[in-house]
């Protein structure tokens, strides 16, 4: 017996356009250590987006074949189809994690145990009807968890988790976070506050703020306020932050946040260094938001560093004892402390309207959509 279903798939040609499609894919009978997962709901994550639009001009797309199996092409301008070379002329799967139900599995007590069970699940090819997963690989939702409940359930939380275990490794005592009222800026509050960690956030809008005031954030400083550089220092000095995760990796931002903590760090010194104060400060890009080249205005002396940050690259470092404590402490909280909201559900087709993706390209705060790959 096979099983049958539709999958999103994004292409990059030779002539330089990006295709997306939804294509016909057919899943065997899987083996002993395998389950089949109908996929119900997948968000659509930043870290989707790169694969799934990669640096089409989308202004002018086009929309091509039928309601149910639509195909949109963008143009790709020249100067940017060396970024994309090593996909030229791959259908590629999309989407990093989801959650359904397991509808099929292998003949091993691990994979029996799964089925019919709503699960959640990571590793691409998320964004499709069916996926076929080792079962070990699949994370059971605690019984009247809804699979939209726990589609978010990998990127966000553990993302969040990973940016608190490496302030405790690397020596820090407090957060700074950019882009803070997302979804995963919401859930690194609430773990924060659990874990009783002072947390700077920093936001582009006052709605912003009060969305985070009533999570009972106390450090918020606005980007665009006039009094944003004082406030931030202030803030700065009450927690000791010293480590900053920045969303927008564009701009001046990240260097704005190591002049901050250099003044705060300074503050405290008993006599003069023209090398700056010996206190490390580090801020890590783990997104791209603003796609501006990064500037450094460097004032802020010697001891800091600047890098990127991965939540894989993280996971291989930690071990699997410590990805699976932290995989617990997820499942216990998909409905409080990892809760995800979003603003819209649509199916797999809808995910290739251009009106759709002009909304959920854009990345805005409180505009993060699901798929539901079954309607």
């Amino acid at each position: 017996m096979s099983y049958t279903g539709l999958q999103l798939r994004s292409k990059v040609n030779s002539n330089n356009t990006l295709e997306l499609s939804l294509v016909d894919i057919n899943l065997p009978e899987p083996e002993p250590d395998e389950v089949i997962v109908r996929l119900e709901a997948a968000p659509i994550n930043p870290s989707d987006l790169a694969l799934l639009l990669g640096p089409a001009d989308l202004s002018n797309s086009e929309s091509s074949g039928t309601a149910e199996r639509p195909v949109l092409t963008a143009e790709i301008p020249e100067a940017f189809m060396k970024m994309v070379a090593a996909r030229l002329d791959q259908s590629l799967t999309v989407g990093n994690e989801g959650a359904g139900t397991v509808i099929a599995a292998g003949s091993s007590g691990a994979a029996q145990a799964l089925l019919g069970k709503t699960v959640a699940i990571s590793g691409g090819e998320m964004f499709a009807q069916l996926r076929c997963m080792k079962a070990q690989m699949c994370m059971p939702l605690p019984q009247g968890t809804t699979a939209s409940q726990g589609a978010s359930s990998f990127v966000n939380p553990m993302t969040v988790l990973g940016m608190v275990e490496t302030m405790r490794a690397e020596g820090h005592k407090a957060l700074v976070h950019t882009a803070a009222a997302s979804n995963l800026g919401q859930m690194l509050n609430r773990v924060c506050i659990e874990d009783g960690i002072d947390l700077v956030n920093i936001v582009r809008k006052t709605e912003q703020e009060v969305t985070l005031r009533k999570l009972g954030a106390k450090y918020i400083c606005n980007s665009s306020s006039e009094n944003f550089h004082g406030d931030l220092t202030k803030a700065l000095i009450a927690t000791g932050a010293t480590l900053a995760f920045d969303a927008t990796g564009g701009g001046k931002l990240a260097s704005t946040i190591l002049s901050c903590m250099e003044i705060a760090a300074a503050s405290t010194m008993t006599e003069y260094n023209r090398y700056g104060s010996d206190v490390y400060k580090q801020v890590y890009v783990y997104g791209f938001l603003d796609r501006n080249p990064t500037t450094l205005r460097i004032n802020y002396g010697f001891s800091w560093g600047m890098g990127g940050w991965l939540l894989t690259q993280f996971l291989q470092k930690a071990g699997l004892q410590k990805m699976m404590e932290m995989r617990m402490r997820v499942a216990n909280g998909l409905k409080t402390t990892f809760a995800s909201n979003y603003s819209k559900t649509i199916s797999l087709a809808e995910t290739l309207d251009p009106q759709i993706i002009s909304v959920y390209a854009k990345q805005a705060t409180g505009e993060k959509f699901l798929i539901n790959p079954q309607l």
